[in-house]
């Protein structure tokens, strides 16, 4: 069994969906004289094994995007990542979206969230795989711009269709504390809290993420090996972070998936979750993450268990769902026990 955590859904856009969809909707790609990634499927699969940082991965990322038009095309997008999910076993995944990538270019907001629940509810039925959608800032537009996004989705938080908040796009020069009012907003409503911190940037943009935006997980946060008094607050306090080995091996923010600070995050009490992030381009999904940590690592099933443990807890599913997840996770611990 495994859960997924930071699988942005653009950002499961395989290349055929992508060309295929472009036809359908009548959208031009690049054309191959200016980006011969474009010129077929297999030399866009090899650009995106070639990505030089998060910036360059931004840039294809958002041409993909541009591809989405219906609701229609939004729930091809996310079944499809829920019918590659379930193949790797995962029963429950958390998963991020961007509706500024998508109004800004005439896109309605309904459109996108409306999209995606009907894959929700297809998924559930079809893979008995339960998910949580969290709405993402894009932190490169202006702030002003992701609080009116904020306020378009407060009905959908409100009425769980949304689970929560989440932060997204390029770190480095986009600190936290630029969107601290609607973090505020979203906390006195009671509505649950995350941000992108500590891939690129430094640790003082997860330790930011915390103090000044007040949430309860950090994705893809691999630097709190930087500052020893932040890691100790982390593990004192229980704050999840989620993991995406694969993505920073991919986006040059480690050389291998060996340099992370998975050893140390388990030997200090720091919980975390091992997750796949915008897999198509990336080229991991969860399974591919949850093996090159293993790899790079030899856990033990002790430690995988706790691994496991921590990602139901820091879950934003229901009670009900966690003991459901919690008793899943005991029969696999008996059936591989010595």
């Amino acid at each position: 069994m495994a859960l997924a955590y930071p699988v942005g859904q653009s950002g499961s856009l395989e290349p055929p969906l992508l060309f295929e969809l472009a036809a359908r909707n009548n959208i031009s790609l690049p054309s191959p004289s200016s980006d011969p990634a474009f010129a077929s499927i297999s030399t866009l699969v090899d650009r995106y094994r070639r990505f030089t940082s998060l910036d360059d991965f931004l840039h294809y990322y958002f041409v993909g995007m541009s591809v989405l038009i219906t609701a229609a095309d939004f729930e091809s997008l996310a079944y499809e990542y829920f019918r590659r999910a379930h193949a790797d076993g995962v029963v429950h995944a958390e998963v991020f979206f961007d509706p500024q990538a998508h109004t800004s270019r005439g896109v309605s907001y309904r459109t996108v969230v409306d999209g995606f629940a009907q894959a929700q509810r297809r998924a559930k039925a079809d893979f008995r795989i339960t998910s949580e959608l969290i709405v993402c800032i894009l932190r490169h537009l202006p702030a002003a711009d992701g609080d009116a996004m904020y306020h378009d989705a407060i009905p959908d938080l409100e009425a769980g269709v949304i689970k929560g908040l989440g932060l997204s796009s390029t770190e480095k020069g986009n600190p936290p504390i630029r969107f601290k009012d609607t973090y505020a907003d979203a906390e006195r409503r009671g509505f649950r809290l995350t941000a992108h911190a500590g891939e690129e940037a430094d640790v003082d943009y997860m330790a930011s993420a915390l103090h000044d935006l007040h949430v309860t997980r950090v994705d893809h946060g691999i630097k709190l090996v930087q500052d020893p008094t932040v890691l100790k607050e982390f593990a004192d306090r229980n704050v999840m972070v989620t993991l995406c080995p694969l993505s920073n091996v991919e986006l040059r923010c480690v050389k291998t998936v060996a340099d992370l600070p998975v050893r140390t995050y388990l030997d200090h009490g720091v919980p975390f979750s091992i997750n796949s992030d915008d897999p198509a381009y990336f080229g991991g999904y969860i399974l591919a993450n949850f093996c090159a940590v293993q790899d790079a690592f030899t856990l033990t099933p002790a430690e995988w268990e706790r691994v496991v443990r921590n990602s139901i807890e820091g879950s934003w599913c229901s009670d009900e769902r966690k003991a459901e997840l919690n008793s899943l996770l005991d029969g696999v611990m008996k059936r591989f026990a010595p």
